[in-house]
């Protein structure tokens, strides 16, 4: 099963027992799995109540809650947490977004890392993503915020692309505050000299200081330090492991 795509994954930080937007992680994981049809609500209630139970409570981990296999099968993957950034290198590739599952995270998690690795060549960190028309979609791990003056913008829900968990606090946290959000079409250019994050779970929010590939050079950060921190503070502590270690969970432990 090692070898075996993957058909959903998802992601989230564990920091001595505490998590940020798990319910997020959950429906998201869930519902892709519910939509394949091969497990059912039963099976994926057992698993996430196991899982969750199974977590380190101390140390920083970056669990993989997986559904892969022939028949496909659940299991849990704990992996130490790759080091954290706050600011974040792009690389704007000529070719589009070739994902086979845009909304669905898993199918595409071998080709977007081979995509990183070659952001890393050119000096950036992570690699953006865009439609044939050169529409932002979104980073091989990471969702895309800016702003515009006063208004928090993303791309345009029609365009395939993974519901980002982190962005969809983000996006909730800013309305609930009165905050304008907006979903705008975007070339590379129209992000000239605006404020960009890249969002996700690892890292939060990181501030773009870069587009490498292009002519754009992006903005300054007038609301990143005070957001990032909010968003960094709704940590909330995982309930205690059950006395007994689970039986029907498959975890896998790297590192």
């Amino acid at each position: 099963m090692a070898d075996t795509p993957l058909l959903v994954a998802d992601s989230w930080l564990v920091l001595d027992g505490s998590v940020r937007s798990l319910d997020r992680h959950v429906s998201r994981f869930t519902r892709s799995c519910l939509e394949l049809g091969v497990v059912t609500q039963q099976e994926l209630d057992r698993f996430w109540r196991e899982a969750i139970s199974a977590l380190p409570r101390t140390g920083a981990w970056f669990p993989r809650a997986e559904l892969a296999g022939d028949p496909p099968s659940l299991r849990l993957r704990i992996r130490p947490a790759p080091e954290r950034g706050e600011h974040v290198r792009v690389w704007v590739p000529d070719a589009p977004d070739h994902r086979r599952s845009p909304a669905r995270k898993g199918p595409d998690l071998q080709s977007l890392g081979k995509l990183r690795a070659e952001a890393e060549s050119h000096g950036a960190q992570e690699a953006l993503l865009r439609t044939p028309d050169g529409i932002v979609v979104e980073a091989a791990s990471s969702s895309v915020l800016w702003w515009e003056d006063d208004v928090l913008c993303a791309p345009p829900e029609e365009i395939p692309a993974l519901p980002g968990t982190t962005a969809g606090l983000v996006l909730d946290l800013a309305a609930a505050q009165g905050i304008r959000t907006a979903q705008r079409a975007r070339r590379v250019d129209e992000l000239a000299g605006r404020e960009v994050w890249l969002l996700n779970a690892l890292h939060g929010i990181r501030l773009v200081t870069g587009l490498i590939g292009c002519g754009a050079t992006p903005g300054g950060d007038t609301h990143f330090a005070p957001w990032r921190e909010r968003v960094e503070r709704l940590r909330t502590p995982l309930n205690p492991p059950t006395a007994t270690r689970p039986r029907q969970l498959e975890v896998v432990v790297d590192g």
